[in-house]
């Protein structure tokens, strides 16, 4: 299903954390008032972890409720991943209190947004490569992060950007592309001839789900870079640990 990781992994860490996690089914704001919603499961519930497509919506809950609530995916952005992603990197040997050279293919997700509010709080060097008119609005991230500890560009090519990589990073592409759109996502295709031009230590890291064929080839996905799997253990570590820390009132 939609998700299924985060899900997974929030369930079964809450558990090893000795809570008790409740699914709740239906969509945030489906036939009842968010905050009446959010002030009712405050009544049980120490956190409530929120996927809705709707930033705004889970906003209100947040506001309404005394729990802690968690962001665990939006269509403005996915924190939770690129915290796992981030805590993947830490593991394996990259200082990311140090400049950290993250390259990002595809177009402005919300997975491209998490990554430029990493570079807010990190000394990320955040390069995002896609075909014009696919951008990141990098004009409103410098005005509402005015003194970012990490630097965002945008890029057209992997001219210049692989070389310096310590992360290569990617996302589905878009749907229902015109033929020329196509061609330019498809000239920025993630393969092993492309990892053979990075440097020996560089982490690929496709978020998924992969489209073999698409943004990845399926020589990429087994190429000795590709450290997706074992990155994705990760993701449950992060959650809890963000669980722990929120809780705890840190």
């Amino acid at each position: 299903g939609d998700g299924f990781r985060n899900r997974a992994a929030f369930a079964l860490g809450a558990a090893l954390l000795g809570a008790i996690a409740v699914e709740i089914s239906g969509a945030v704001g489906e036939g009842e008032e968010i905050a009446d919603m959010a002030t009712y499961l405050g009544n049980w519930f120490d956190a409530i972890v929120v996927r809705t497509p709707s930033f705004r919506s889970l906003a209100v809950l947040a506001e309404a409720t005394p729990a802690m609530v968690v962001n665990a995916r939006t269509s403005l952005n996915h924190p939770c991943e690129i915290l796992g992603d981030l805590a993947a990197v830490h593991a394996s040997g990259h200082d990311i209190t140090d400049t950290t050279n993250v390259v990002f293919v595809g177009e402005a997700t919300n997975l491209c947004y998490s990554w430029l509010e990493a570079a807010a709080v990190l000394p990320l060097a955040l390069t995002q490569v896609c075909p014009p008119g696919f951008e990141a609005d990098i004009e409103a991230w410098q005005q509402l992060t005015p003194s970012p500890a990490g630097t965002v560009q945008v890029a057209h090519d992997f001219e210049d950007v692989l070389q310096q990589a310590d992360v290569v990073y990617t996302d589905c592409w878009p749907t229902g592309l015109d033929s020329e759109a196509a061609q330019e996502f498809r000239n920025l295709q993630i393969t092993a001839d492309v990892l053979d031009r990075c440097s020996s230590n560089v982490m690929f890291l496709p978020c998924p789900p992969v489209s073999r064929g698409e943004e990845v080839s399926s020589d990429a996905m087994t190429h000795p870079s590709c450290r997706v799997i074992e990155a994705k253990q990760w993701l449950l570590h992060a959650q809890n640990a963000l669980l722990v820390s929120g809780l705890n009132g840190s």
